[in-house]
């Protein structure tokens, strides 16, 4: 801090002392400011701040001592040192300025080395503490940022941790179901085969070798001209369901599927279906609550770059969510109100090709959140879920995915008794 840059406030009712330490502190380069009561520094301070308050005590109207009070009181005027001029040197008025807040005394008359000394030293002592405080600062923004660069690499772990797990799980139970899912279509092929067969044979028997009575009374039991209407179809259903089974195989695997390490294009559709899937069973009646309606109101939507999987995990977090909050309602009214109030979540998409963007919908006709939830529903340490219940990562997760990952946005709009909206909306990057 250079003398040039410094402003020193002086205080004294005695124009002769105001004039000496101004002289000797102008002579040393400070610029310096006056006033001759308590009340007139308080005053000047309300517009100029200086670096350094020189304060006599023994002042009428408001003395050194409450002005000083009253500076310390200030928060905007606590941090300037001050430094009593007097001639009160007795043990009681050194402590009582100490205890107000002064940093030093320097006792009249006092000798102009003294003075500039003691004026510089404390100068040099402020000037220290503000670099102090500066640097504290600096590591705390630091500390700051480190830690909110952690958390978001903790989030990420956990994100990578959770979809590994759950895509290992459900690409375990896919391949387990393919397995006997093969064996299932081709035996269902040489069955139908082996019955065109027998129904061929059996038709060239009857032609050729027409049934006595005894055949023909066995016939009408177990009523043949049925089952040979009948057991074409019956295969021909075994086979459908097959079919749907892996349909619902390559769904989990749609789910399921691990991202490579730069995004792929795909299908958005497909990934909230098997999304929907998966959460199906939580979807159906139970013993508290009917059935959760899932309105599906699909727009054409391209493909995109995306990381699917992750994608797939942000669908889950808000389907899931909305499912809990259902259940929690469920608990709290009876069944009455449930069947006359259904319970519904919507999913819209639409491309808003004048942003150059996807957009994804899922809309509840819940009980809505309030603002102090609704504020903090991204945040990675909270969550409404009793405990046990609930890690408090899974939108903090989920925002991430939308917002860093895929450079889009996940806002949420919701009001008690209206329900939920989530919004994604995502790039639809390069052709």
């Amino acid at each position: 801090m250079e003398p040039d840059t410094i402003k020193v406030l002086v205080v004294d009712d005695t124009p002769t002392n105001l004039e000496i330490v101004s002289e000797v502190l102008e002579s040393a380069g400070y610029e310096i400011a006056v006033a001759i009561s308590g009340d007139r520094a308080l005053k000047r301070l309300q517009t100029y701040r200086p670096d350094l308050i020189l304060l006599d005590i023994q002042m009428p109207g408001l003395n050194g001592f409450e002005t000083c009070q009253k500076i310390k009181g200030n928060p905007d005027l606590a941090s300037i040192p001050v430094i009593f001029i007097t001639a009160l040197n007795d043990a009681n008025s050194i402590a009582k300025g100490f205890a107000l807040g002064a940093i030093d005394y320097i006792s009249k008359p006092f000798q102009k080395e003294e003075l500039l000394a003691r004026v510089k030293m404390h100068l040099q002592l402020q000037n220290m503490t503000q670099q102090l405080e500066q640097q504290v600062l600096d590591r705390t923004f630091a500390l700051e940022t480190a830690l909110s660069q952690l958390k978001a690499s903790q989030l990420q772990i956990v994100q990578y941790e959770k979809m590994a797990a759950l895509g290992n799980l459900v690409a375990g139970v896919a391949h387990e179901i393919n397995n006997p899912i093969g064996f299932l279509n081709g035996s269902i092929q040489n069955a139908e085969d082996y019955v065109q067969d027998l129904f061929e044979y059996l038709a060239t028997y009857q032609e050729l070798q027409p049934p006595n009575d005894q055949v023909q009374e066995s016939a009408e039991e177990v009523d043949l001209d049925f089952l040979l209407d009948d057991l074409p179809k019956l295969l021909h259903s075994m086979r459908g369901a097959t079919h749907r089974i892996k349909g619902i195989s390559t769904s989990l695997r749609t789910f399921s599927r691990a991202d490579m390490e730069y995004p792929i294009r795909a299908n958005l559709h497909e990934g909230l279906d098997s999304t929907l899937l998966i959460l199906k069973y939580r979807l159906k009646a139970n013993d508290q609550r009917p059935a959760i309606e899932v309105e599906q109101n699909y727009g054409e939507l391209p493909e995109i770059e995306c990381f699917p999987g992750q994608l797939n995990q942000v669908f889950m977090n808000i389907l899931a969510n909305a499912i809990d909050m259902f259940d929690e309602i469920a608990q709290e009214n009876t069944s009455e109100i449930l069947r006359n109030q259904p319970q519904k979540i919507m999913i819209q998409t639409a491309t808003l090709a004048e942003k150059k963007v996807v957009e994804i919908r899922i809309m509840d006709n819940g009980e809505g959140m309030p603002d102090e939830v609704k504020s903090r529903v991204f945040d990675s340490s909270f969550t409404t879920k009793a405990v046990g219940k609930g890690t408090g990562l899974g939108l903090a997760i989920a925002h991430q995915i939308v917002a860093e990952k895929h450079g889009g946005t996940l806002t949420v709009q919701s009001a008690l008794g209206q329900g939920t909206e989530f919004c994604i909306r995502l790039p639809i990057g390069a052709d």
